[in-house]
């Protein structure tokens, strides 16, 4: 059966992964190290990892796999749910796919060597417009989609 992962800390799309998954009647699995209040949705499960690096990150990657689709912004864990035959969406519902994750690798080792040759460096990502949380509830519909037609 088709799972909806949530890489949930920080994660700006909740309500909108809480709503594809109720539509669909899937379990969507919030993974975080705690500070979210449960939902009283069946659908939805809270799962909290021990603190520590990579915790959520490690549970989702050792779970995920063909069928399933996974929401996260942390590229490491996009590249081994990609690996393992998962659909992967980031929060502003840009896909990450066999195509395209090498690229994102190489530009996220590029994008730390450059903070670390310049501590002084300022910027930082753009905001999280509406737009982009619509585009993501299309594209989790969409994802969703294909991945129970895989997992059928």
């Amino acid at each position: 059966m088709t799972k909806i992962y949530v890489d949930a800390d920080a994660c700006p799309v909740k309500a909108e992964a809480e709503k594809v998954a109720t539509r669909h009647r899937l379990p969507c699995l919030l993974v975080c190290n705690g500070g979210l209040r449960p939902s009283q949705n069946p659908f939805m499960e809270l799962v909290i990892v021990p603190d520590g690096p990579d915790e959520a990150d490690k549970w989702i990657a050792e779970r995920a796999g063909r069928g399933d689709v996974v929401v996260t912004g942390d590229i490491p864990l996009a590249a081994k749910a990609v690996e393992a035959g998962a659909r992967v969406l980031k929060h502003d519902g840009e896909a990450f796919t066999p195509a395209n994750i090498g690229n994102a690798l190489a530009m996220r080792d590029l994008m730390y060597d450059l903070r670390a040759a310049d501590p002084f460096r300022q910027g930082g990502g753009k905001a999280f417009t509406k737009a982009d949380r619509s585009r993501f509830l299309d594209a989790l519909e969409r994802a969703v989609q294909a991945a129970k037609r895989e997992s059928a």
